[in-house]
């Protein structure tokens, strides 16, 4: 088998594996993530009163509840205490900017964690105003900041 380069959740032998931090110092980490749902203005105008409910607090919540259970999600993420959690959805024209901010004292980060949780916020989205407007497009979720602070 040929060799995979930089892969770490990879061994030698081309086999997953989680990867063993256990040697690595307890820091402080952050992630923050971000995303948007494209749609039409008209159903920006609504997002608070669909049939479902409210889908930007309903987004929010399940954004945060994501990233609490991202290692049941990702088969090779490692279960993290996450210390703070922040999804925050804002309506601007035709989108729903979502950004969330994941932290915790770990021995590995929490970009995983930021990034589903944007991605199920705006799969919550999608979700509530589907019969509304069919035009709607989940878009351009990136992690924009990750960092780690010795303790």
């Amino acid at each position: 088998m040929s060799e995979i380069p930089n892969l770490s959740h990879v061994d030698d032998s081309g086999n997953v594996r989680m990867v063993d931090v256990g040697a690595k110092p307890l820091s402080r980490r952050r992630a923050v993530a971000t995303g948007k749902v494209s749609m039409d203005s008209a159903t920006t105008a609504a997002l608070r009163e669909l049939p479902k409910g409210d889908a930007l607090a309903t987004a929010q919540v399940a954004g945060i509840m994501a990233a609490k259970r991202t290692s049941d999600l990702i088969p090779l993420c490692h279960p993290l205490p996450l210390s703070k959690i922040d999804v925050e959805l804002r309506v601007d024209g035709g989108f729903v900017h979502i950004v969330a901010t994941v932290e915790t004292t770990a021995q590995t980060g929490v970009e995983m964690e930021a990034l589903t949780a944007v991605s199920v916020a705006a799969l919550t989205v999608y979700d509530m105003a589907k019969a509304i407007d069919k035009t709607m497009e989940i878009c351009e979720i990136s992690l924009v900041e990750k960092t780690k602070q010795p303790l």
